[in-house]
């Protein structure tokens, strides 16, 4: 387990950027939540005052919690500093989460299955023409992960996909887990040919509009901090989005593809997202190089001690700060919401992650203790 005291200390020097924008928030919220008339015991104080703590100790200048229950209320939200639930940020590999949602929705559609092949839908020869989806999606592919055209703005996700099928793999498919963002890249282009759409159009169709999310500036860039990039969107890193927004999408992974008790995708893809789909050797991974040992499901890391049988809580932390996770087993769903400077993403992610590790058995406590 993470050392949080030096994980935080790693911290200090990090500061805060981004722009703000304003989104609705249309979830039932409590009014004054985490405000309890005099006398009554918050049973957020605790938590309160961890954040509150952690945030002052590393100098970090802006951070807001968000917590909804399992009836999908806000239970608390409260801002630490220079951020807000309706600010929109890059979200980083948050975006991985996201992307799963609207890959997922195609596969209950039919349009897409987790065993289709590059082969069949792209063309692929050789090899690699095996990858599956579910290979793509759960990072052991066998791919390079990180191909330099990933963060190209002059091309196409077409033709940086090409030049990833050019590629040499580094091992057989679902055989090495290797975190990068070629997976989603090669996974997203299966959908444009499948549907004969470009992949915000996809993903407004098949996210944005099921779960009532209209702006237009939640949308995905080869480099979201800057808002520069369309025709080669970064997948698995590049959408901007708000805390009030990414909660929408985090409902649904929470519920196992429902929203309101209707369905949004199948809850047999929700469980295979909880699960490690092979027993495979860990190559390039951030949360072993943090000091944690968990592994990766579907677009989503697994954090418990049995990810071949399945999770309870799952997660999607971005390199900026950015941090969404649910805990079923515990009845809640959180985010904490951030963008710090990325010149040494080791601090940004030993200051979120390891502030989600605290806070998680505490939120726990909270979220049981409250009416």
């Amino acid at each position: 387990m993470l050392n949080i005291r030096a994980l935080l200390l790693l911290a200090l020097t990090l500061t805060a950027c981004g722009e703000a924008s304003s989104s609705p928030d249309d979830h039932p919220t409590p009014p004054d939540a985490g405000v309890l008339d005099a006398g009554t015991v918050d049973p957020f104080a605790k938590v309160n005052a961890m954040v509150a703590e952690s945030v002052a100790d590393a100098g970090v200048p802006g951070v807001t919690l968000a917590v909804y229950d399992a009836q999908d209320r806000r239970v608390f939200v409260k801002s630490y500093g220079d951020f807000a639930p309706d600010r929109r940020v890059a979200i980083a590999s948050a975006s991985k989460m996201a992307s799963g949602l609207a890959l997922f929705r195609l596969v209950d559609a039919g349009v897409l299955s987790l065993d289709s092949t590059t082969g069949e839908v792209l063309g692929w020869t050789g090899p690699q023409a095996g990858i599956t989806l579910r290979h793509l999606l759960s990072f052991t592919s066998g791919l390079e992960p990180n191909h330099p055209c990933t963060v190209q703005m002059g091309g196409t996700l077409a033709q940086c996909v090409e030049a990833i099928a050019a590629g040499t793999p580094v091992a057989p498919p679902g055989t090495r887990f290797d975190y990068g963002s070629a997976h989603l890249h090669v996974a997203a282009r299966m959908a444009e040919v499948r549907t004969g759409k470009p992949w915000q159009d996809i993903f407004d169709e098949q996210v944005k509009t099921p779960l009532g999310l209209t702006s237009a500036e939640l949308a995905y860039y080869t480099f979201p901090r800057n808002t520069l990039g369309t025709s080669n969107p970064l997948i698995a890193g590049g959408l901007r989005s708000t805390m009030d927004e990414y909660a929408k999408l985090l409902g649904v992974v929470y519920h196992r593809g429902t929203v309101g008790g209707v369905p949004f995708a199948s809850a047999s893809l929700f469980d295979a997202q909880s699960r490690e789909p092979y027993d495979v050797v860990i190559g390039s991974s951030p949360m072993v190089d943090g000091g944690l040992t968990y592994h990766y499901g579907l677009t989503a890391w697994l954090e418990c001690d049995t990810p071949s049988t399945g999770c309870a809580v799952v997660s999607s932390p971005g390199a900026f700060g950015f941090t969404p996770w649910v805990d079923r087993d515990s009845g809640y769903y959180a985010i904490l919401g951030m963008q710090l400077e990325a010149t040494n993403e080791e601090r940004v992610g030993a200051f979120s992650v390891g502030l989600e590790q605290r806070l998680r058995p505490e939120i726990r406590a909270a979220v049981a203790a409250t009416p």
